[in-house]
């Protein structure tokens, strides 16, 4: 995990519509970039669901919200449309941006290890360093959680 004070790295990547986005795009105003497993699954939903009813809070203090999975463009924009989710997630199936913010970590399932995204949430200032990141975040409350830290 990348710590505070940390220049946040640079990117592009495409969101479910196939719109490129950079973190750059977004210097002069707050970024929360929350890194999640797998579309469509039972915590990462939550998760979603969470940021979606947050989502007027966020937008009232302008910062924005962008989610990050090595799911496809295809298996985001299903997500989006299922959920009516209003904030970008970004595909990032090259892995290259997931290693690059060090949540790819080898985990564990019914004890056999497995590669996979750790659930992370970085909070990124208007001049793009890391103010807050967080790699104990709790799916259903990471979005009223990091809230409160930004406040």
């Amino acid at each position: 995990m990348l710590l505070p004070n940390t220049k946040a790295p640079d990117f592009t990547l495409c969101d479910q519509y196939g719109n490129k986005h950079s973190l750059v795009d977004f210097l002069g105003q707050k970024v929360v970039l929350y890194f999640y497993p797998k579309d469509l699954t039972t915590g990462c939903t939550a998760q979603a669901l969470g940021f979606k009813e947050e989502f007027e809070k966020y937008q009232n203090q302008k910062i924005m919200i962008i989610g990050i999975s090595k799911d496809s463009i295809n298996s985001h924009l299903k997500f989006v449309e299922k959920y009516n989710l209003p904030f970008i997630l970004l595909s990032d199936e090259s892995l290259e941006v997931i290693k690059a913010y060090d949540v790819w970590h080898e985990k564990k399932l019914y004890g056999k290890p497995y590669m996979g995204v750790v659930r992370t949430t970085y909070v990124i200032d208007e001049n793009g360093y890391i103010i807050d990141s967080n790699d104990n975040v709790k799916a259903k409350t990471n979005a009223s959680d990091t809230l409160c830290k930004i406040r």
